[in-house]
């Protein structure tokens, strides 16, 4: 790669990184608009150091995952994956911020209180499941907690397709019901 990157544009860059898988080639992309990405988390971030460490995760995260994407416009697309990283940064510094503020007691009794809750839930939902019939249990179980596709289902159980949709509708319909029934009771 002896020519200089501005040769090439963004479209024959990238092309050329899923190519051959070069990274340098993403390399000459990103240095076009690393100042621009600096800038923008600048902006959000309003600290040079956390807008600098940004731009390097920036792009580590370009590397693993423009493989994933069908790039058309990089500058839009990386002024956009900046803008959601910076978002992000932001949604965690709140949430640090709100852990920090609150009151230990009370957090402790909060959490312990949505611990119970999950609990009972789960203890009522293990209770309904066990009262479905046999085929809709086994659907629902399949498709909700270990996150088979209508197909997989169908292949599993021997069951149509048409028939998996029917016990999964109808299993989540009668369990809705229960956990209904189950939370009634409790009061």
């Amino acid at each position: 790669m002896n020519q200089p990157d501005d040769q090439y544009t963004d479209q024959e860059l990238l092309r050329r990184y899923k190519t051959d898988g070069n990274s340098d080639w993403i390399g000459m992309l990103f240095d076009r608009y690393a100042i621009l990405l600096l800038g923008l988390c600048m902006k959000y971030l309003k600290n040079e150091e956390d807008a600098r460490d940004s731009v390097q995760q920036i792009f580590l995260k370009v590397l693993s995952e423009i493989h994933k994407h069908d790039v058309i416009f990089f500058k839009a697309w990386i002024y956009q994956v900046t803008r959601n990283h910076c978002l992000m940064q932001l949604r965690h510094r709140k949430d640090l911020e709100l852990k920090e503020t609150h009151m230990p007691g009370v957090a402790e009794q909060e959490d312990h209180s949505v611990y119970v809750q999950k609990d009972q839930l789960l203890e009522n939902m293990e209770a309904a499941m066990e009262q479905l019939n046999t085929e809709q249990a086994t659907c629902v179980r399949l498709f909700y907690l270990e996150k088979k596709s209508y197909q997989e289902v169908a292949e599993q159980t021997g069951f149509t397709l048409l028939q998996v949709k029917s016990y999964i509708q109808n299993g989540k319909r009668n369990l809705k019901l229960l956990l209904e029934k189950y939370s009634e009771n409790k009061r």
